[in-house]
């Protein structure tokens, strides 16, 4: 009997776990709140929605070229020069399958297997866990209060080598927290200088709070690369479309991969995403982040109620991570026990963090706001019956 390969042991993605327990829970009590996900609890925009239907009608829906269809790669383009600030080609937009299919193709295309790729810690985890299926060696910077949970040069001095590649996430998954524009440049200069690729995980852009901005490494250097999706901000996590601004250096070996790996992305989800880039589905899109403001706010008070006060800096995205070493010194469990008692799903920090994620959760406030002031009711409940 064939047994599995060493590049298929890798740790899991355990808030799957977690989702489908919930969802276990949920065919048999039906209470279930999750704050769980990291997905909107909203549809695509009514544009993008009007635009699928009118395909499904109109359209062959056949394969399109791999690096995306043309009206889209131009959508792409202008939207990072609007928010940038700065020129974008299309030529320079690879459309992905899901920002998931971005990170595996750059990763690729960029990195011989053991290479050293370094990561925040904590960080979202399929970055660890697919660098490390890759063959690549990960380095875990270990970012803390102290550096608002972002690595910083001083970090990569401290290295005995330069690592090959550096990811960064602003706004972060787990912690919401953004890299300041003059850090993120110190960082970039620092890799141009030392050889080591950036990769800028911007899927949550668009998503920030109070007077947070949220700076592009495009305005930066031509030399990152820029990931893009549109399953956050744009509401449309099962569509399976994400996008890559790559340097023109990496551009034709990411074009070879991915005509051979996957062809090219979804037709129908590239046809209507087109639409998710108008000022109509902005409009929409746009009132879902106020509705995560009140939520967040909602969850920034309330938790101090569960003894909860440390808590990262949630600048943007829509995650609360948490410190929750007053209750337990195993997340996984807690979490667990949570869903048992409560019917509120939480994701355990085990899986943003290696180190210290037994005592941390992530609890993600993209739903509905009574769900998010119900959930708080029942944790404390829950949390004072233990």
């Amino acid at each position: 009997m064939r047994t599995e390969s060493s590049r298929a042991r890798i740790a899991p993605f355990h808030v799957m776990d977690v989702w489908k327990a919930a969802a276990q829970r949920q065919r048999l009590h039906g209470d279930v709140i999750t704050l769980a996900a990291g997905q909107p609890s909203t549809s695509a925009p009514a544009p993008v929605l009007a635009a699928a239907r009118a395909a499904l009608d109109s359209h062959l829906l056949g394969y399109t070229e791999t690096l995306g269809i043309p009206a889209l790669r131009e959508a792409i383009a202008q939207y990072h020069s609007d928010e940038s600030g700065v020129p974008v080609d299309a030529d320079d937009v690879v459309v992905t399958t899901g920002s998931s299919g971005a990170f595996t193709l750059i990763f690729l295309a960029a990195f011989e297997a053991g290479d050293t790729v370094a990561v925040a810690r904590p960080g979202y985890p399929a970055y660890r866990n697919t660098l490390a299926a890759l063959g690549c060696r990960v380095l875990e910077l270990d970012c803390g209060p102290d550096t608002r949970y972002q690595p910083t040069v001083a970090m990569l001095e401290a290295l005995d080598r330069p690592p090959a590649g550096l990811i960064v996430a602003s706004p972060a998954n787990p912690t919401g927290t953004v890299i300041a524009a003059d850090e993120l440049a110190a960082l970039a200069h620092w890799c141009t200088e030392h050889g080591t690729l950036l990769i800028s995980d911007e899927i949550y852009h668009s998503i920030a709070f109070g007077d947070t901005v949220t700076a592009s490494a495009r305005a930066i250097t031509d030399d990152a690369v820029v990931v893009g999706s549109v399953s956050k901000y744009f509401s449309m996590t099962g569509w399976r479309l994400g996008w890559m601004l790559v340097p023109r250096s990496l551009h034709r070996a990411v074009e070879r991969l991915a005509s051979n790996m996957t062809v090219c992305p979804p037709a129908i989800s590239q046809i209507a995403a087109v639409e998710a880039f108008t000022a109509e589905s902005r409009t929409e899109l746009d009132s879902h982040v106020r509705r995560y403001a009140v939520n967040r706010d909602l969850l920034l008070a309330g938790l101090p109620r569960l003894g909860v006060t440390e808590v990262a800096p949630a600048d943007g995205a829509f995650y609360v991570y948490a410190g929750i070493g007053h209750l337990t010194d195993d997340s996984t469990a807690w979490c667990a026990d949570m869903l048992s008692r409560t019917g509120v799903a939480l994701a355990p920090g085990i899986d943003f963090d290696t180190v210290h994620g037994s005592t941390t959760v992530r609890m993600c406030f993209a739903g509905a706001t009574d769900e998010v002031e119900t959930a708080l009711n029942r944790l404390a409940s829950g949390i004072m019956d233990r």
